[in-house]
């Protein structure tokens, strides 16, 4: 039987390079999205035109509601649903904590931090051993980010406080629990926070000199849900170039 995953944020950036992975390995996928309908649409699609399974679902991930029809869709279209990967994320301009607005606060807090506990808690609920979740936190979580984005980077290390702490209470059961701390990545997250030259210039001082792709994400959240990484959880697998 071909596991089952719902990806969340999956019709862009490291989330739609995760979705076309998993693909390629045999996963079935749910690609969760927000606003991009078209991308997500065009996913599925090709991922069907290539003999594999997947379905596109609009899922605000802060609306438990929301995460609910995101996992009661993946499972009536795909079967039951076996693995989550938790990358649905937002940032806002950048800046100085001291600037920024207390909405731009709660929405980082609430997408990335609240978001990722609704579909954890969701995933826990339906797993079975054997099951696996990847979030998918960030380098900032440890390097703070400062001047530019210490609210994201307080959210993310919530995130890898939760890999952490659900991979002890869900190990019992057999399902693992990791997360993947991505540094400095080319996406289009960049020009949302007003920095779209950021990967060319954190080049400069990531020690291999180059900032990361999605396919590089990628592949390390798909090797955490296989078999390969079956005696690891609790991990936060840091791809970020050396930083």
């Amino acid at each position: 039987m071909s596991p089952v995953t719902v990806v969340t944020g999956g019709s862009r950036g490291i989330g739609a390079a995760t979705v076309r992975a998993l693909a390629a390995r045999g996963h079935h996928v749910a690609i969760g999205y927000r606003r991009a309908l078209h991308e997500a649409d065009a996913l599925a699609r090709d991922i069907r035109a290539d003999g594999g399974q997947a379905v596109a679902v609009r899922v605000d991930t802060t609306s438990p509601s929301d995460v609910d029809e995101l996992f009661d869709t993946a499972a009536s279209v795909l079967g039951p649903i076996t693995g989550l990967v938790n990358n649905a994320g937002v940032t806002s301009p950048a800046g100085p904590l001291a600037d920024l607005r207390v909405e731009d606060l709660r929405h980082v807090l609430d997408v990335n931090l609240l978001g990722a506990l609704l579909c954890a808690r969701r995933a826990a609920r339906d797993l079975t051993e054997g099951g696996a979740i990847v979030n998918v936190s960030s380098a900032a979580a440890t390097l703070g980010s400062p001047g530019e984005y210490v609210h994201y980077a307080a959210a993310k290390a919530g995130v890898d406080a939760l890999t952490v702490g659900l991979a002890k209470e869900l190990g019992p059961r057999g399902i693992r629990v990791n997360c993947v701390a991505p540094g400095t990545i080319r996406t289009d997250i960049h020009a949302v926070s007003g920095n779209p030259d950021r990967p060319d210039r954190m080049a400069e001082i990531i020690p291999l000199r180059r900032a990361g792709e999605v396919d590089d994400i990628a592949s390390a959240i798909a090797w955490l849900l296989g078999p390969e990484a079956a005696f690891t959880t609790g991990a936060v697998l840091r791809v970020a170039g050396g930083l």
